[in-house]
C-alpha cells in the first residue's frame, strides 16, 4: 500500500483551470474522501494520480517516489468508476481474471485462481462466478467492478462516485461494505463523491474541494462542527447550515433591528473579542430550539416529517430558518411559535471573505 502526496498541482483544459495549486496528502492505509460539487475538480485529481492525465505544474508522489515519469501501469493504482467497466459476454470469473492475465504480471493459473476466489469471497459474489455479467443487477455489477480492482492488489484504490448509480438502500449497504473492505485490506483509498452523507459516513478524513482548490481537510467531525468558511458550512450537512447577515452592536446580535435581536452570552462575546459591525452568523438546524416561552418569534412556514424527527422551516421577519425538532413536536403550518439558539454552537463568518473568524481557536478548544 502507499502514501500519496500531491504538491502544488495545477491542471488546465484550454482556458479552464480545473485545479489550482492543489495540495493533498493521504496516509498509507487511510480512507480519504474528496468531497465537492460537480465541476470542483474531483475526477481530474483521480485521473492525474492514475496517470491518465498529466499536471501542468506540481508533483505527484506515490509511496514517497515522484511518479511524473511513470506510466499508468507503473503507478499500480486501481480505478473504480460509477459506470461499470465490465466485459458483457464474459462470466464474472473471466472478468475478475482479466486484469491478472496481462503479460507483465506473470502470475500462475493457481495464483490467479486464488486471488479470484479471495476477492469473490470478500465481496460475497462466489455464487455469481459462472454467470455472464449482462445478467447481473446494478449492485452485483458494481461488486464485480470492485472485485476487478481488488484482485490486482494495487498500491492505491481510486474510486470515482462508484455508488451514484445505485438505489438508496443498496448505496447504504455498499457504503458500509466498502468501508469494511478498506479496513480488511488495510488499503489506501481515495474516494471521490459529491454526496456529503457518503463522505461523512465513510471517510477517516475528508478534503472539501471547491473550484480546483482544497478548502479544508479534517475528520468528518471537524468538517461538520468547525467549518473553515461559509462554503464548507453550507455544503456539508443536511439541511444546510442557516446563514444570517447581522450586525454586532454593544454585545447584541442584530439581525433585524428591534424585531430579531439576540443578547449574546459572555462566552460568545469572548470568542468575538470585541468585534463589532457586519458579520455573518451560522447556526445548524439541530442548534435551534422550537418551543413555547423562548425569546424569538416566528411563523411556521413548512414542516417535513423524517420519521424520528421533523425539519421545520421558520419565518422570522423575512428570514427563513430550518430547525430539526423531535417527531412528537406538534407544529402546524402558518401557526406562530417561539424559538431560540444554542449560543455555544453559533458560528461567525467574515461577510466579505466568508472565513470562520474563530476557526483557529475552535480547533484548540473543541
Amino acid at each position: 500500500m502507499a502514501h500519496l502526496a500531491l504538491n502544488d498541482i495545477t491542471k488546465k483544459f484550454g482556458r479552464h483551470t480545473a485545479l489550482a495549486g492543489l495540495d493533498l496528502e493521504i496516509a498509507d492505509g487511510e480512507f480519504f474522501v474528496l468531497l465537492g460539487p460537480t465541476g470542483a475538480g474531483k475526477t481530474t485529481t483521480l485521473r492525474l494520480i492514475a496517470g491518465l492525465e498529466h499536471p501542468d505544474a506540481g508533483t505527484i508522489r506515490i509511496g514517497g517516489e515522484d511518479a511524473a515519469e511513470w506510466s499508468a501501469a507503473e503507478r499500480d493504482v486501481a480505478l473504480v468508476f460509477q459506470y461499470y467497466s465490465l466485459y458483457p459476454h464474459y462470466t464474472v470469473r473471466q472478468n475478475l481474471e482479466f486484469p491478472l492475465k496481462a503479460k507483465h504480471r506473470r502470475l500462475s493459473p493457481e495464483e490467479i485462481g486464488e486471488r479470484v476466489a479471495k476477492a469473490a469471497k470478500t465481496l460475497r459474489i462466489e455464487h455469481l462466478l459462472e454467470r455472464k455479467t449482462d445478467r447481473l443487477s446494478g449492485g452485483e455489477m458494481q461488486r464485480v467492478s470492485i472485485g476487478r480492482a481488488i484482485v490486482r492488489e494495487p498500491r492505491v484504490f481510486l474510486m470515482d462516485e462508484p455508488l451514484s448509480n445505485l438505489d438508496a438502500k443498496l448505496r447504504e449497504l455498499l457504503r458500509a461494505e466498502l468501508k469494511d473492505l478498506q479496513m480488511k485490506l488495510g488499503a489506501t483509498f481515495l474516494y471521490v463523491t459529491h454526496d456529503q452523507v457518503e463522505a461523512m459516513s465513510m471517510g477517516d478524513r475528508v478534503g472539501v474541494l471547491d473550484h480546483g482548490r482544497i478548502v479544508q481537510v479534517g475528520t468528518p467531525f471537524e468538517i461538520y462542527n468547525r467549518p473553515r468558511n461559509t462554503f464548507v458550512a453550507t455544503f456539508v450537512g443536511s439541511p444546510a447550515m442557516n446563514l444570517l447577515p447581522a450586525r454586532l452592536v454593544d454585545g447584541r446580535l442584530v439581525i433585524v433591528p428591534q424585531r430579531f435581536e439576540i443578547a449574546l452570552e459572555p462566552a460568545v462575546l469572548e470568542r468575538l473579542r470585541g468585534r463589532s459591525g457586519e458579520i455573518m452568523v451560522g447556526v445548524r438546524s439541530e442548534d435551534i430550539e422550537v418551543r413555547p416561552g423562548l425569546p424569538l418569534e416566528a411563523q411556521v412556514y413548512g414542516v417535513e416529517n423524517h420519521g424520528v424527527e421533523k425539519i421545520v422551516t421558520l419565518k422570522a421577519c423575512d428570514h427563513l430558518l430550518r430547525a430539526t425538532v423531535p417527531a412528537r413536536t406538534e407544529l402546524s403550518v402558518d401557526s406562530g411559535s417561539t424559538f431560540g439558539f444554542n449560543q455555544g454552537k453559533l458560528k461567525f463568518f467574515d461577510p466579505a471573505s466568508g472565513s470562520n473568524i474563530s476557526y483557529g481557536e475552535e480547533a484548540h478548544h473543541g
